[in-house]
């Protein structure tokens, strides 16, 4: 396969190849793929270690790009805002993976899925497991600020959400964690 050909202007910036993808520059889409592609693979691949789903979330953000390039509103970076579709459409992806429920499976039938594997590498066990429990906005929002490191402002620009959604997200987090896991047992309360 031959490699595409390289953008007929390098030195365009990611925001005037966007103003081109809403006019409607497919070479333009090619080029912006081409330069971003690659990170954002690796970042969604971070989340869940099943290829096929990261590939799909991929696929997915630059044909939202591609409808919506008009959308962009010019405010920050252009790779946080395609960050932020990825990571939806991650979430997306992963919504579509749950399996409905039917029979309970029997114990030795029961496998972890890929994302369980990727944070039991990333976390430790029981930890992982507690995570993979949260609902997908919420991990997300938990991993992006644990895993990534990001601030709360960052996660909300980057999920283009409002900063309280985030702390709200983050607090449902640590509830539900701290119910699966159970209290720290080496965390001192303070006594008033």
């Amino acid at each position: 396969m031959t490699p595409p050909p390289p953008p007929s202007n390098p030195a365009i910036s990611d925001a005037g190849l966007l103003d081109q993808i809403a006019a409607g520059d497919r070479d333009s889409l090619r080029a912006l793929y081409d330069e971003h592609a690659g990170w954002l693979l690796i970042r969604l691949q971070r989340r869940c270690d099943d290829v096929d789903i990261a590939e799909l979330a991929l696929q997915d953000t630059f044909l939202a790009v591609w409808k919506s390039a008009a959308d962009w509103r010019g405010e920050g970076e252009v790779a946080a805002w395609l960050w932020g579709i990825a990571s939806r459409r991650l979430i997306d992806q992963l919504r579509k993976k749950r399996p409905t429920p039917t029979e309970e499976p029997a114990p030795d039938e029961t496998m972890p899925s890929a994302e369980d594997t990727a944070l039991d590498r990333r976390l430790s066990g029981p930890i992982a497991r507690a995570v993979a429990t949260l609902d997908p906005d919420v991990r997300t929002v938990f991993l992006a600020a644990n895993l990534d490191g990001l601030t709360t402002k960052e996660i909300a620009v980057l999920h283009q959400m409002p900063q309280g959604t985030v702390k709200t997200r983050m607090a449902r987090a640590r509830a539900q964690l701290k119910a699966e896991l159970g209290p720290d047992p080496h965390r001192r309360e303070d006594v008033a």
